[in-house]
């Protein structure tokens, strides 16, 4: 396919949705994720005869997969882009390879991340995040067993929903949302029910969860993990009272936050969802961000969901084929009637989840001797010690303890090192995030090739 009218990177709902829209208008279209096989997290090795414990929402995404099969879409996979440059210019990598791809338009597609839950004993073998174990069952169909699921946040409850429908039920949910949580999240519920069939979705898996027998533990805090033979003893106190439950797999939850490193090299403007307790691009209704060649659409611009990610992928499209003249103003605003009110539908639920399962203290400002940064083995004590001999900032911590300088590049470390500062008083800038965004080798950058139109 010669040259390219928008590269997508991410393809995930936003970044199919936003495909398709976009080549069926006749723009050429480029595809770029690290994932081997399209669906993003969500769907992640969708197809329509996926395991049926994985759910009928799971095998819809099939459809979105399907759509990209298009002429004017060529998609690469295990692709990492480590840089944007103005102009449109996209450096990625593929099968130790390198090579620069342009294109009037991005769109950035790349979604979220699950937000690290640090606790003593989070870095442990047995200890893993819910998403991990998700992204095991969807590729590799395996199976927790005995697991415990610790946090908040819907995925859990899907989670344990979808283990018990294959036969392999959670030993408990240990659930951090509580009674004030919920109380404070009721002046959101009227909004919430424009997501009506959502709520009632939720309340379904919480129905087989009962209906399952599953123990759950609710307005838990202070989680510790520690070793007990082949097992992991996982302790919590809830409703005043300290708790153990001994299990082979501890699975931890505190929701998502948008991925925002490749939006912050890309020099995208960015603001504190304070409801979300994390950074996020400043974006309008289309998309559009203060850099005039990148859009952002999906999880990675505020965490709403699947069906609010597809059709803020449709809006961006539109919004773009309209910038490159394919479209008039009057036909994207007719176009966009139905995405938008998809659009609007889907977020109203966010500010009750927002509010009802709120992180806990505890897990954004860790203490104690807890690893925070876990490539270079950095303690909460460690970065608190940093503030008090003056580190005022994450370049500051950085530079005294090395938290964030290993190969996550900060993904990891970079929430609860902001959530200590906070803790301290200190009110920080977000980190200034350099290029190459993902490790690259020297061998690349020297064999380093501009695709040619």
């Amino acid at each position: 396919m010669p040259g390219n009218d928008l590269i997508i990177i991410g393809c995930g709902p936003a970044g199919m949705a936003a495909a398709r829209t976009a080549a069926e208008a006749g723009l050429r279209v480029l595809i770029l994720d690290e994932a081997r096989r399209a669906g993003g997290q969500i769907y992640r090795n969708v197809s329509v005869d996926a395991a049926p414990w994985l759910g009928p929402d799971y095998r819809a995404g099939a459809a979105l997969v399907s759509a990209l099969e298009h002429p004017n879409i060529r998609s690469e996979f295990a692709a990492t882009v480590w840089r944007i440059e103005a102009g449109g210019r996209v450096i990625w990598s593929q099968n130790g390879a390198s090579q620069i791809s342009t294109a009037p338009h991005i769109l950035l597609a790349g979604g979220a991340q699950e937000r690290p839950t640090p606790f003593p004993g989070w870095t442990l073998p047995g200890v893993m995040s819910a998403g991990a174990a998700q992204i095991l069952m969807k590729t590799a169909g395996l199976l927790p067993r005995d697991a415990v699921l610790a946090g908040s946040g819907p995925l859990l409850y899907l989670i344990a929903a979808q283990m018990i429908d294959a036969g392999t039920p959670p030993k408990a949910l240990v659930e951090t949302q509580s009674s004030a949580m919920m109380l404070r999240a009721l002046p959101h519920f009227p909004r919430a029910l424009l997501a009506l069939p959502l709520l009632l979705k939720g309340l379904g898996l919480l129905q087989k969860i009962r209906k399952a027998g599953v123990r759950r533990h609710t307005g838990a805090k202070d989680f510790a993990a520690t070793t007990h033979g082949s097992d992991i003893r996982f302790a919590f106190s809830a409703k005043g009272q300290r708790h153990q439950i001994d299990t082979p797999l501890l699975l931890t939850h505190q929701g998502v936050v948008p991925a925002t490193h490749t939006s912050r090299a890309a020099g995208v403007a960015h603001l504190w969802n304070d409801a979300q307790q994390a950074l996020q691009p400043v974006t309008d209704g289309w998309g559009r961000t203060n850099q005039p060649h990148i859009h952002i659409a999906g999880d990675g611009a505020g965490i709403a969901g699947a069906d609010a990610a597809q059709a803020a992928g449709a809006l961006a499209a539109l919004d773009i084929l309209h910038l490159s003249g394919r479209i008039s103003q009057d036909t994207r605003a007719q176009r966009a009637a139905a995405p938008h009110a998809a659009w609007v539908r889907a977020r109203a639920l966010r500010p009750f989840l927002d509010a009802a399962y709120a992180p806990l203290p505890e897990i954004l400002a860790p203490a104690g001797d807890t690893i925070v940064c876990r490539c270079e083995e950095i303690t909460a004590a460690e970065i608190r010690q940093s503030v008090t001999e003056g580190a005022n900032g994450p370049r500051q911590v950085k530079t005294a303890t090395r938290a964030g300088m290993g190969p996550c590049q900060g993904r990891m470390c970079e929430g609860p090192t902001r959530g200590i500062l906070a803790a301290c008083g200190i009110t920080p800038a977000p980190a200034r995030i350099r290029t190459p965004i993902k490790p690259v080798t020297l061998g690349e950058l020297s064999q380093l090739q501009e695709q040619i139109p």
